[in-house]
């Protein structure tokens, strides 16, 4: 068979890990991986790690010209380095459940209500995992999925994340609501700011598209609206910056309840 076509065949069936810290990431984690394609001439830095990690774990490596990495590559930067990998292997809402349970937390859940930036969706998912966030969970229509892209700009933290991806977003709310967990919009049109509400129990934050926030039917379904103070003449934040910001107030929160 023709490599191109080869290539092209293996992309269809399976997604593809980009970067040096993001394959990294992957080689430590239990996903399973088909095969690491190394520019060849790059042995130095942390490419080393990875192939040693790579022999280790019995993963096939195999080394291909600069032209055709870049060919293949999905992201701007590959770094020298692609893994192709099986699909995105999401989860369910109640394996979500089940990791806070077994940390024997209480649950901390992000609803991504329709963000469709991938870059976006990876900041959120890198940040989420840096504040112990059990799970996320995201629509299956007209939204970002997990990519090449994601998983670069997350810096692999979509290999330690568990991702749920749901039918109707809000009927998972119904559903978490029924597991005692109170559910927290973000909302610019509303009294209270964020930083006023306490968020030690087992909370849902739901972070709104790019472009128009939350959708009517989950803003409606929202236990509890709030904002991020505006001082300047921009009234919006980036999602990821915005989901950024109220993530820490929890882990504050969390922090001193346990001091």
């Amino acid at each position: 068979m023709d490599k191109n076509k080869e290539n092209h065949r293996e992309n269809i069936f399976n997604d593809q890990v980009e970067g040096r810290n993001a394959v990294l990431e992957l080689l430590n984690s239990d996903r399973d991986i088909n095969k690491i394609y190394i520019s060849d001439g790059e042995k130095h830095g942390s490419i080393n790690k990875i192939i040693a990690l790579a022999k280790e774990k019995k993963v096939i490596i195999s080394e291909i010209s600069k032209a055709k990495l870049n060919q293949m590559s999905q992201t701007d930067n590959n770094q020298g380095v692609i893994a192709i990998v099986p699909p995105f292997n999401y989860c369910e809402v109640e394996d979500i459940l089940q990791v806070a349970k077994n940390k024997n937390e209480r649950p901390f859940i992000l609803i991504l209500d329709g963000i469709e930036d991938p870059y976006n969706l990876g900041a959120i998912i890198r940040t989420a995992e840096t504040a112990g966030v059990h799970g996320i969970i995201i629509p299956k229509r007209r939204a970002a999925t997990v990519n090449s892209t994601v998983t670069k700009v997350s810096a692999g933290a979509v290999e330690h994340m568990k991702i749920a991806r749901v039918n109707n977003i809000t009927e998972t709310i119904k559903y978490l609501k029924e597991q005692d967990i109170w559910i927290y919009g973000t909302d610019i049109n509303t009294n209270k700011y964020y930083y006023q509400e306490d968020f030690t129990g087992g909370i849902g934050i739901v972070i709104g598209s790019e472009g128009f926030g939350m959708s009517r039917l989950v803003k409606e379904n929202c236990d509890f609206l709030v904002k991020i103070p505006m001082k300047g003449k921009i009234t919006s934040l980036n999602a990821s910056v915005s989901a950024g910001i109220v993530m820490y107030e929890v882990v504050k929160q969390r922090n001193n309840l346990i001091d």
